[in-house]
């Protein structure tokens, strides 16, 4: 796949995904993410054993994050901050969803 390419799909809730298949999904190298990981950047991972173990959560994030430093030359930490900004939108908007949809 190529740098560029595009992987569309949904994020199953409640699933889990090993490092590698986030490494790969997100086309980052596994040393990236553990980095990012082993800083607390990304949130809702387990090492278990020495195997990490990530939620389908942070799948999006990991690819918010990656966008940002590689398009604005950002630092991870900037990045992560970025990220907390946009997960805090897609919530707000989910919520005034449902509120609307409620008849709120």
């Amino acid at each position: 796949m190529a740098s560029d390419d595009v992987l569309v799909g949904s994020l199953m809730e409640e699933s889990w995904l090993t490092l590698e298949q986030l490494a790969a999904a997100c086309t980052v190298e596994p040393a990236w993410l553990i980095r990012h990981l082993e800083d607390g950047l990304i949130p809702h991972a387990e090492s278990v054993a020495g195997v990490w173990c990530l939620s389908s959560s942070s799948l999006l994030r990991a690819r918010r994050m990656r966008q940002i430093e590689r398009d604005f030359d950002a630092v991870p930490e900037l990045a992560a901050l970025v990220a907390d900004l946009l997960e805090e939108v897609d919530d707000l908007r989910a919520a005034l969803l449902t509120r609307r949809t409620a008849g709120g």
